[in-house]
C-alpha cells in the first residue's frame, strides 16, 4: 500500500525516545540480578515489546494519514 511505502520511506526521519529515567532506574538494576539465559529471556521479551510499539506507530502513521486526507477532501468540498 502507498501509506506503507510513505512510512517506510520516512523511518529515517523518525527518531527513537530515548528510554525514560524511570525505566533505566526500574531496568538496569532488574538486569543486572539476573543469570545470563534470563537476560537472554528478557532481551526477548523487550524485542516483543519494541515490536508491538513499532506497529503500534505504524498503524497510527496510517489512521493519521487517512484523516489528513479526509480532511483536505472535506475542506475542499
Amino acid at each position: 500500500m502507498m501509506i506503507d511505502a510513505l512510512y517506510n520511506y520516512r523511518q529515517g526521519d523518525i527518531h527513537s525516545a530515548e528510554f525514560s529515567d524511570e525505566f533505566n532506574k526500574l531496568c538496569i538494576p532488574f538486569e543486572k540480578s539476573l543469570s545470563e539465559e534470563q537476560i537472554e529471556v528478557f532481551h526477548k521479551i523487550l524485542d516483543c515489546v519494541s515490536d508491538t510499539a513499532a506497529a503500534e506507530m505504524r498503524a497510527a502513521y496510517k489512521v493519521g494519514f487517512k484523516d489528513g486526507v479526509r480532511i483536505m477532501v472535506e475542506a475542499n468540498s
